[in-house]
C-alpha cells in the first residue's frame, strides 16, 4: 500500500519511489528517539527497588510505579492516534518529548516532598509521553522510506530501543541506587533522583526543540490511501470476532507484563541470591537488556528460516525453563538463568503483534489497536507478581512469569493459528 508523504520543502512524493529523497539524516533522528523510550522506560523499572527502600513498601505497592507507567499506554493510546491524524507524526513525537519534561520534572518535588503518590505521578505522565512517541515514531519508521526496506528500519530502530535500554540499568546503578547505610534519612535517598532527573528533563527539552526545528518529511495518509472506503461493511466487522487477534492481544500482555515484572524485581532478587549491592544487581540487569539486544538482532535472520510461530513457541518454551531452573537452583544459576530471559524475550513482541495481524485486510488497524491497548499488561503482571511475591517469596513468585511465558508458546505453536480472516 502507497503512502503519499509531503517533505517540508513542499514536494510530495510516494514512500518506495526511487524519486524520493534521501530519509538517512530524518532516520538517523527518529533511531535517537528509539533510544530514548527504551532509556526512560527502563529507567523507571529501577525506581521500584528505589521506593520500596524509600518508602519501606511491600513488593506489590512498589510495583505500582510500573503500574502507573504502563496504564499510560491504556490511557493515551487511542488519544494520541487522534492527536496524529490532527497534527501529524512530527508534531505529536515534539509534544510527547515536552509530556515526559514534565514527567521528568515532576520527580523533583516528588523527591523534595518524599511523597509516593507524587512520585506514582511522575511516572504516570512520563509514561504518557513515551506513549505518544512509541505510538507516533513505529509507524513513522516503517513509512519513512520504500516499503521493502522496512522490516530493516524497524530492526535498527529497535536496536536502538535496546541498546537504550541496557544503559538504564547502568545509570540508575551509578546515581540512583545508591546505598541507603550511605545516607542519613529517607529523604536523602530519595533525593538521589532529582539530579539525575534534572538532567533528563534537560535533555529531553533539547531533543525536543531540535526535533521541532529539524525539516523532517511530513508524512500524511489521505484518503485515497484507506484500506477501505468509508461505508464498506467489511469497516463495520468486530475485532472481537477473531480469534487469533483476540489471544494475539492476551499474548502482548503477557509478554509486556513479565518482561517489566521480572526486570522490576530483579535487583531485589539477585541482593536476595548473595549480589552485595544495589548498583552491582542494577549492572546485571544491563545484562538482562543487551541479551534483548543480541536476540533482535538474530532474530531477523532466524524468522527468515523458521516459522515466526513456531519461533515463538520455543522461545517461549525457552523462557519458561530459564524461570523454573531460576526457582529450584540459588546463587549464580538462579542469577544467570534469569538474565537469561531477556534473550528469550526478544522476538516475543514483533511476532506475537505479526501473527496477531495476519490476514486481517481492511481491519488491520483495528487489530493493531486491540494488541497495543494490552500492552497495559506491563502495569497488571508485575503488581500481581510483586503481590504474590510478599506473600510466598520471589522465588516461589515465578510461577507468575512461568504462566506468562507457558501462555506465549501456547499462541505461537497454536493460538495465532487463524481460524476466519476477512475473507472467510
Amino acid at each position: 500500500m502507497a503512502i503519499k508523504s509531503t517533505v517540508t520543502a513542499g514536494s510530495t512524493v510516494t514512500a518506495g519511489d526511487s524519486t524520493s529523497p534521501s530519509y538517512t539524516g530524518p532516520f538517523i533522528t527518529v533511531t535517537a528517539l528509539f533510544f530514548i523510550f527504551g532509556f526512560i522506560t527502563n529507567l523507571n523499572m529501577a525506581l521500584v527497588p528505589h521506593l520500596r527502600s524509600v518508602f519501606d513498601l511491600p513488593y506489590g505497592l512498589a510495583m505500582l510505579a510500573e503500574s502507573a507507567f504502563f496504564l499510560a499506554y491504556f490511557v493515551f493510546s487511542a488519544p494520541t492516534s487522534k492527536l496524529i491524524e490532527t497534527i501529524g507524526y512530527k508534531r505529536t513525537m515534539v509534544v510527547s518529548l515536552f509530556i515526559q519534561v514534565v514527567g521528568a520534572l515532576l520527580f523533583i518535588p516528588a523527591a523534595n516532598f518524599t511523597n509516593f503518590p507524587l512520585f506514582l505521578t511522575a511516572s504516570f505522565v512520563i509514561g504518557a509521553g513515551v506513549t505518544a512517541l512509541q505510538t507516533s515514531a513505529n509507524p513513522y519508521v516503517s513509512i519513512l522510506g520504500p516499503e521493502k526496506s522496512a522490516p530493516v528500519r524497524l530492526n535498527l530502530a529497535q536496536a536502538a530501543n535496546s541498546i537504550g535500554g541496557a544503559m538504564a540499568p547502568l545509570i540508575a546503578g551509578a546515581f540512583i541506587l545508591t546505598d541507603p547505610g550511605k545516607l542519613i534519612s529517607k529523604a536523602g535517598i530519595a533525593d538521589t533522583v532529582r539530579v539525575p532527573y534534572m538532567l533528563i528533563a534537560g535533555g529531553l527539552l533539547v531533543l525536543g526543540m531540535a526535533v521541532a526545528f529539524l525539516r523532517l518529511p511530513h508524512v500524511t495518509a489521505t484518503q485515497a490511501f484507506r484500506p477501505a472506503r468509508e461505508g464498506d461493511p467489511i469497516l463495520s466487522r468486530s475485532i472481537w470476532g477473531y480469534k487469533h487477534t483476540v489471544l494475539g492481544a492476551l499474548g502482548i500482555f503477557f509478554y509486556v507484563g513479565v518482561e517489566v515484572g521480572l526486570a522490576s524485581i530483579m535487583v531485589n532478587y539477585f541482593r536476595q541470591q548473595g549480589v552485595p549491592n544495589s548498583a552491582e544487581a542494577s549492572g546485571l540487569i544491563s545484562l538482562y537488556w543487551f541479551g534483548a539486544l543480541i536476540g533482535r538482532l538474530l532474530g531477523a535472520w532466524l524468522v527468515s528460516r523458521i516459522p515466526s510461530g513456531r519461533l515463538l513457541g520455543i522461545f517461549g518454551f525457552g523462557g519458561t525453563v530459564m524461570v523454573v531452573l531460576s526457582m529450584l537452583t540459588t546463587g549464580h544459576v538462579a542469577i544467570w538463568t534469569l538474565i537469561i530471559c531477556g534473550f528469550f524475550n526478544s522476538i516475543m513482541f514483533p511476532n506475537i503483534f505479526t501473527l496477531g495481524i495476519v490476514g486481517l485486510g481492511p481491519l488491520t488497524s483495528k487489530g493493531s489497536g486491540l494488541i497495543m491497548t494490552a500492552v497495559v499488561g506491563g502495569a497488571v503482571i508485575p503488581f500481581a507478581f510483586g503481590a504474590l511475591a510478599d506473600k510466598v517469596g520471589i522465588q516461589h513468585a515465578f510461577v507468575v512469569p512461568m504462566i506468562c511465558y507457558l501462555y506465549i508458546a501456547y499462541y505461537g505453536l497454536i493460538g495465532s493459528r487463524p481460524t476466519r480472516t476477512v475473507t472467510a
